[in-house]
This record gives C-alpha cells, sequence and structure tokens, in this order.
C-alpha cells in the first residue's frame, strides 16, 4: 500500500471512531433533554448552539487553519472535545447534570468542531493525490455514513443501560483516540506561522473571499449551495414530522427512514469513491440536485398509506447525497491552492451552516400553517427551480475546470 493511503486510512479510522462515539452522544443529549424537558423550544435552543460558532467563526477559524499546523489545529480541536465532555463526566459523578452545564458544552464542542472540520478537509490535498481527490472524498463521506447508520441503534441500547454521564465518557475516549491517531502519522507541512495584526487578519480573511472569485464558477457554486442548503437541510429534521403525523407511523418506523438514509449514503459514498476519479463533476452536483428534488417533490405528493415507496425515495436521496457534498469538497479541495484552503473551506461552510438555520425556521413555519407533506411538496418544486437556473450557470461557468480534470 502506497505511504499516502495508508495515511489517510489511520486518520480517517481515528476518526469514524470519533464520529461515531459523538454521533452516539448527540443523540444521547437530544433524549435526555426530551425527557428532562419535553420542550420543542429547548430543543432547538440545543440544535442552534451546534450550528451557531461554527456558522459565525467559520471565516477567521480559516485564517488560522491556514497559519499554522493544520494538524496541531486538529488535536487540540479534540482534545478541547475531549475536555469539554470531562467536565459533564465529573458533575454527572456527583448528580442529576444541569440543562445549562449541557448547553456550555455543546458550545464549546461546537468551537471544537468549528476549527477541526475544515482542518481536516483542508489536509486531504496534502495527502492524497489532485486526480483522486473525489474518490477519497467518497470514501470520507463513507465513513461519516456509517456512523450515521450504527449510531441510532448503538445510541438507544446505550441511552436504556448507561446514564449520560458514561455515554459522555464514550465519546471523551472517541476524541482522545483520534488525538492520538493523528499525533501518529506524519502529515506534511504547507505553511508556516505568521504572526500577524488584527488588520492583517481581515486582509487574510479578504484573500479568502477574493481567491474563491478568482476561480470561474467557484462563487456560483458557493452561492447555489447556500440556497440548497437552505431548502434541503430542514428535510432531513423533518422526516419523523411526516412520518408520525401524515404517513401515520411511529417511533419505530421513524428510526427506519433515519437508517435507510443512511444506508443510501453510505452506499453513495462508496460508489462514489469507485467511480470518483471517471465522473465529471459539475454534472454529478446537478444530476444530485435534480434527483434529490424529484424524490422531495414525490414525497409530498405521497398518499398516507404511501410510507413504502417514502422509504424507498429515502434510500435514493441517501445515494446521490455524497455526489454533490463530496464533489463539492473535492471541486473546492482541487482548485484552491494550500495556502488559501482552510480560509475557503471556513467560510463556505460558515456560509452554509447560516443558511441551515435560517431555512429550519422558515419550513417549521410553513409546515405547520400549509402540512408537512405540502411543505414537502413546495421544498421539491422549489430545489428542482435550483436545479434548472444551475443547468443555466455552472456548466458554462466551469467548463474550463471540467477541460482540465479531464486533461490532467
Amino acid at each position: 500500500m502506497q505511504n499516502w493511503r495508508r495515511t489517510f486510512i489511520t486518520i480517517w479510522s481515528g476518526q469514524a471512531i470519533s464520529i461515531l462515539t459523538s454521533s452516539v452522544l448527540q443523540m444521547a443529549i437530544v433524549w435526555y433533554i426530551t425527557q428532562r424537558t419535553g420542550s420543542a423550544a429547548l430543543l432547538s435552543l440545543a440544535t442552534l448552539i451546534g450550528f451557531l460558532p461554527q456558522a459565525l467563526l467559520g471565516m477567521f477559524i480559516g485564517v488560522f487553519i491556514d497559519r499554522y499546523s493544520r494538524k496541531t489545529v486538529m488535536i487540540l480541536a479534540d482534545l478541547l472535545i475531549a475536555l469539554a465532555g470531562m467536565v459533564l463526566v465529573i458533575v454527572g459523578v456527583f448528580g442529576e447534570i444541569p440543562l445549562w452545564l449541557i448547553y456550555v458544552v455543546l458550545l464549546f464542542r461546537s468551537i471544537g468542531a468549528a476549527f477541526h472540520t475544515p482542518a481536516l478537509q483542508a489536509v486531504t490535498p496534502s495527502i492524497v493525490p489532485k486526480d483522486q481527490l473525489t474518490q477519497y472524498a467518497g470514501f470520507a463521506q463513507g465513513f461519516k455514513s456509517l456512523s450515521m447508520v450504527i449510531s441510532p441503534a448503538l445510541a438507544a441500547l446505550l441511552f436504556s443501560m448507561w446514564d449520560l454521564n458514561v455515554i459522555i465518557l464514550l465519546d471523551v475516549f472517541g476524541a482522545v483516540f483520534a488525538a492520538a491517531v493523528l499525533a501518529l502519522v506524519k502529515i506534511p507541512d504547507t505553511v508556516k506561522g505568521r504572526h500577524h495584526s488584527r488588520s492583517q487578519i481581515f486582509l487574510e480573511i479578504k484573500d479568502g473571499f477574493r481567491v474563491l472569485r478568482r476561480e470561474p464558477g467557484l462563487l456560483e457554486l458557493l452561492i447555489i449551495s447556500c440556497l440548497y442548503a437552505f431548502i434541503y437541510f430542514p428535510i432531513g429534521t423533518l422526516y419523523p414530522l411526516i412520518t408520525m403525523t401524515w404517513f401515520e407511523g411511529g417511533v419505530a418506523k421513524s428510526g427506519v427512514v433515519e437508517v435507510v438514509f443512511a444506508a443510501g449514503m453510505l452506499a453513495g459514498s462508496f460508489i462514489l469513491g469507485i467511480i470518483g476519479g471517471k465522473i465529471r463533476h459539475v454534472k454529478s452536483i446537478l444530476l444530485s440536485i435534480g434527483i434529490y428534488g424529484t424524490c422531495v417533490l414525490i414525497i409530498g405528493l405521497l398518499p398516507a398509506a404511501g410510507f413504502p415507496i417514502f422509504v424507498a425515495l429515502a434510500f435514493i436521496k441517501g445515494i446521490v447525497n455524497p455526489f454533490f457534498h463530496g464533489v463539492q469538497t473535492a471541486i473546492y479541495q482541487t482548485r484552491i491552492e494550500q495556502e488559501y484552503l482552510g480560509r475557503v473551506l471556513s467560510l463556505t461552510s460558515s456560509i452554509g451552516l447560516i443558511a441551515m438555520p435560517m431555512g429550519l425556521i422558515l419550513s417549521g413555519t410553513f409546515a405547520d400553517v400549509i402540512g408537512v407533506n405540502r411543505w414537502f411538496a413546495v421544498s421539491g418544486a422549489l430545489i428542482l427551480v435550483l436545479f434548472f437556473v444551475s443547468t443555466r450557470i455552472l456548466p458554462n461557468r466551469m467548463a474550463g475546470f471540467e477541460e482540465t480534470k479531464q486533461v490532467g
């Protein structure tokens, strides 16, 4: 096995464990807050806390990711997450964990993730050859999807057996394990640490915008992905609602939909991993949007007895998901120089994360007014409008990139 493949697999083996334990903990915290309060508002607050630091700090964090060792940034982020978790573990030993402390810990975990995620994405091009970035973006998505398949059942089992602080301890071990694995591998340093003034930090953020605008089609891709996130993200959060109300299912059926969607993502990720080097990036992104929007529209038009079709469409939606997100990441990794990659990835992630809660608020309001099934139909129609607009923009703006990729 070539050294770079060994390095990639080693890093992602540690990340897979950490992602799995974090997914289990995330579900356990949702159930804990639900049992303690029964409040949708407090549950939404926990979700918002998980998004806001990454959304608000993203563009600033990218500067530091580009300045300093990305390996060090990831290790420190993992250790911050572990330390925050240990606070809850210790408090849980002496009694019930207060809700406010859970929110504080969620805040610090989100800050850690805001540094860790773009740093990990920025590290990949320094390990993986450019002509294989799309394939390995698929494999990376596969690790995440696998945790989504396993975590619901594992979380349900552990939550029924253990106290919350024990599950938190499991996640602490996961974060420490990921940090230890990172410490053992050699990752090329692409930038050197530089101590700049505050004004220079803002100049570096501006550089990230400039680099993004300089590359034909990337700014348009960012705008399209933000509009897409605004529409599609709330759809996943509304799965339980449409299952339990329109399709008259229960918790078990709701769990089936989540697992089937995750299984589709896992299948799609590994398909991308196999054929990623041969696909045309823009066509892949457009087809993913088009198929996803068609599935959502059909779900919204299904009768109440159409639950089996809903499940099948959820699987298809899962399959096409990596062909948007994985390919989009690979495009940024291929087109942006290493010196600017952390800033650009943090910036694009930050803007996308801002769009998600805005879409969630809007969709929740309209779904209550017109019915969740009708909102699915509206969302599907909006995604298809975005698809048709995108077909008029991306192929022309990014034609040069496809030609360069094919020649390379």
